[in-house]
């Protein structure tokens, strides 16, 4: 891992530059790259103009480790609002969500509660829901709390990290169910014996789990495998395998985020690959933004460019 990118990582962890950074003119300016606004007003008129586009999107309010249980209600209250006037505007959006945001660290029993309100109101109103994974101490019981919760709740699904060394195990266990699966990279810092180290390496790692996905046995159990990165030569080599097994460009789904690689959504989505596009919004964005700047260190570019303007 670069230098800069563990110093992006930690500074995400940071509530003392949070609070300097947050409210400065230049970072909001730089922010904006990549978020269309704080409010669930901005985020659903972004939506509207994707689908306008022919390209789907997800929704996420930003927001973790929440330890506060009338705060942990207000989220849910906040995500109910948002599915319902997201059918309304009948809006091709799914909806992804930190466990954290929702009470994790209150206990268990509080998030599963929780988390059942929303995939209750997402099954009434016909809309998908995401589970962001977060850092390691939070993987098993994230974990447990999807099992739980899609038992009873089929429209639920699950992102996966490939530098974690146990993703691949945790995988297995969860093909079986046919569950919906999204892998992304990783953007925590973790303890060296967890994780793999070098983009190479997260990226083979990637790449072999994007292959589990494709590979007979998955498709049969009803696994829905989405690939959330914006590594384009990755793509192209899981859709030159996919090809090889005899599947269709829809076999598998690519997830990007709001403002990066915008050309190279369209043309995926024109060449009849199902795209969303993730779209963020909330006043709590300083950590994601943080982490994104960590995933890809040249956007910094605009920060610095936001700073003079």
């Amino acid at each position: 891992m670069s230098l800069l990118r563990s110093l992006l990582i930690k500074g995400s962890e940071s509530a003392a530059l949070a609070r300097l950074v947050r409210d400065r003119a230049f970072a909001r300016r730089a922010v904006r790259r990549f978020m269309p606004g704080e409010t669930l007003d901005a985020a659903l008129d972004a939506a509207a103009g994707q689908a306008a586009l022919g390209i789907a999107t997800t929704l996420t309010y930003l927001g973790e480790q929440v330890t506060d249980a009338a705060n942990t209600a207000a989220v849910a209250r906040h995500y109910l609002e948002a599915l319902d006037r997201v059918r309304a505007r009948a809006l091709p959006c799914e909806f992804s969500l930190k466990l954290t945001h929702l009470g994790l660290d209150l206990g268990r029993d509080v998030c599963v509660e929780m988390l059942e309100r929303i995939c209750r109101r997402a099954g009434e109103t016909g809309t998908f829901v995401w589970i962001d994974m977060e850092g390691t101490p939070h993987t098993d019981a994230t974990l447990d709390v999807f099992r739980t919760v899609r038992a009873r709740h089929p429209q639920l699904g699950l992102c996966v990290q490939a530098y974690l060394r146990r993703t691949p195990a945790d995988v297995e266990t969860l093909i079986p169910l046919g569950a919906a699966l999204r892998i992304v990279k990783g953007a925590y810092r973790e303890p060296r014996a967890l994780v793999f180290r070098t983009k190479r390496e997260v990226a083979d790692a990637f790449e072999r789990l994007g292959a589990r996905l494709l590979a007979p046995d998955a498709r049969r159990a009803g696994v829905r495998a989405v690939f959330g990165t914006h590594d384009v030569r990755l793509l192209e080599r899981l859709r030159a395998r996919a090809r090889a097994l005899g599947l269709a460009e829809g076999a598998f789904e690519c997830h990007m985020l709001y403002g990066i690689r915008t050309a190279e959504q369209r043309r995926l989505a024109a060449e009849g690959v199902p795209v969303r596009v993730l779209i963020s919004y909330g006043e709590s964005w300083f950590a994601w933004y943080m982490r994104r700047l960590a995933e890809r260190p040249a956007n910094l570019w605009f920060v610095v460019k936001s700073v003079f303007a």
